[in-house]
C-alpha cells in the first residue's frame, strides 16, 4: 500500500481559544487538549474533522458540525474526501498518535510541533476500500461502545443506591451528625519521581494522569525496575482511595479520585496525587462515593488556589465536613458496591478483550492486510 505525506492531504488549522473560554451551558461542543469534550456558546468552525491535542494528553477525536476549540488542539480537514475519507483519516491517527507521544518535545508539559503531523506518512488505498476499512472499525468501536455504556450503568446504579441509603453529602437531608475529616484520616503524598527512573518494565508508578480524568487509566503507568528503601513510604495497594492535588484551571483534574485497581500486587505513588486512607469513623468506598457528588467536588473548587494551574492541599481535605452515617450502613453500602463491582469486572474484561480486537483490526487496515486488492 503506498505511502502519503499526510500535509499534502490535508488542511491543518489550530483553534484560537484560552481552555477557560468553556461554558458548562454551552450549546457548543469545546475541544480543548483534554479527552474530556467541553462546552461552549459559540461556534467557529462547522466542519467533518480530526482533532489532535497539541499539548499534555495528545488525544485524538472525530467530529462533524459546529463547534470551537483551545488554541492547541489541531483541525484537521481532508482537502478531498474522495481522495481521503476524514473516518478513515481517524482511525489513522488513533494509531499514530503513540508516535507523536514519542516525538513530543518540552518540560513539564509536552507539545507536538505542526510538522509532525504534515510529515506523516498515511497508508492511502483507493476510496473505495478506506470507506470498507471504516466500515468495519466502525462495528467494532460500536461494540465497544455498548460494552462501556453498560458497565457506566453499573456505575450509575452504584451511585443511585449511595443517595438513596445516604443522601447528598454536602446539603445531608437524612440529618447525619457530621465530622470533620481531619480527625477521622491520614493523608500520604506521593515520591517526586525524576523521568530518568522510568523504565519499560517493573513495579508501576502512579501518575496524577492515572487519576485524573476520573477512572484509572493504565496507559499512563510508568515503571521503575524495583522498590529500593527510598520508595517503600509511598507503596500503595488495590484497594486504597487516591484524589489528585493539582488540575489546569478550567478542566477541575483536581479532587478527582479513583479506588486502585487490582491488576498490580501494589504500585508507587507520584507526587501531586494523595492516598486518603480512613483511621476510623468511615469505610474507604463510602468517602470515595463522597468525592465523586459534584456537590462535594465544588467545595474543593472554593478551596483551590493558583493561577495556570489549581492546586489543593493535604490541609484543605482534612478541613472538609463530612456527613457520618453509622458504620454498619457504611459497611452494608461497601458489600452493595462489591456485588455490583463483580458484574463490572466481568463487563471490563470483556471491554479489554474488545478493544484488544479493534487494536489489532486496525493494525492489520494500515498494512494493507484488512482487505486482499
Amino acid at each position: 500500500m503506498r505511502k502519503v505525506s499526510l500535509g499534502s492531504l490535508v488542511n491543518i488549522r489550530t483553534g484560537k481559544l484560552d481552555a477557560n473560554a468553556s461554558n458548562p451551558e454551552g450549546k457548543y461542543p469545546f475541544f480543548t487538549c483534554s479527552r474530556e469534550t467541553l462546552k461552549i456558546d459559540t461556534y467557529s468552525y462547522d466542519c467533518e474533522c480530526v482533532l489532535v491535542a497539541g499539548n499534555g494528553d495528545l488525544n485524538v477525536k472525530y467530529y462533524n458540525g459546529k463547534f470551537d476549540a483551545y488554541q492547541r488542539t489541531y483541525i484537521i480537514e481532508s482537502i478531498d474526501k474522495n481522495i481521503l475519507n476524514v473516518k478513515y483519516l481517524y482511525y489513522f491517527m488513533q494509531l499514530y498518535v503513540s508516535k507523536l507521544r514519542q516525538m513530543s518535545i518540552g518540560g513539564v508539559i509536552k507539545y507536538i510541533k505542526l510538522n509532525y503531523l504534515t510529515d506523516a506518512k498515511i497508508p492511502l488505498p483507493n476510496i473505495e476500500k478506506q470507506n470498507k476499512i471504516v466500515k468495519v472499525l466502525e462495528k467494532a468501536q460500536e461494540l465497544i461502545d455498548k460494552r462501556k455504556a453498560q458497565i457506566e450503568a453499573l456505575d450509575q446504579l452504584t451511585q443511585s443506591v449511595f443517595l438513596e441509603m445516604f443522601g447528598d453529602p454536602v446539603s445531608n437531608p437524612k440529618g447525619w451528625p457530621v465530622s470533620n475529616l481531619g480527625n477521622s484520616i491520614k493523608i500520604t503524598g506521593g515520591y517526586a519521581f525524576k523521568s530518568s527512573e522510568f523504565e519499560d518494565v517493573g513495579v508501576p508508578v502512579i501518575k496524577i494522569g492515572t487519576v485524573n480524568k476520573g477512572y484509572f487509566d493504565f496507559s499512563t503507568l510508568s515503571y521503575v525496575p524495583e522498590i529500593t528503601e527510598k520508595y517503600k513510604k509511598y507503596i500503595i495497594y488495590p484497594g486504597d482511595l487516591l484524589i489528585t492535588l493539582t488540575g489546569t484551571v478550567g478542566k477541575e483534574d483536581y479532587g478527582n479520585v479513583c479506588i486502585v485497581p487490582n491488576n498490580f500486587k501494589y504500585y508507587l505513588l507520584n507526587q501531586r496525587v494523595a492516598k486518603i486512607e480512613p483511621i476510623k469513623d468511615f469505610e474507604t468506598i463510602y468517602l470515595f462515593y463522597c468525592f465523586k457528588q459534584k456537590k462535594f467536588k465544588n467545595m474543593l473548587t472554593k478551596l483551590s488556589r493558583g493561577i495556570r494551574q489549581a492546586n489543593i492541599s493535604n490541609e484543605d481535605i482534612k478541613s472538609l465536613m463530612v456527613p457520618l452515617p453509622p458504620l454498619f450502613l457504611q459497611k452494608k453500602f461497601a458489600e452493595i458496591d462489591k456485588q455490583i463491582n463483580r458484574e463490572k469486572t466481568l463487563l471490563q474484561e470483556s471491554l479489554i478483550e474488545l478493544e484488544k480486537i479493534f487494536h489489532s483490526l486496525m493494525q492489520r487496515a494500515f498494512k494493507g492486510e484488512l482487505f486482499n486488492d
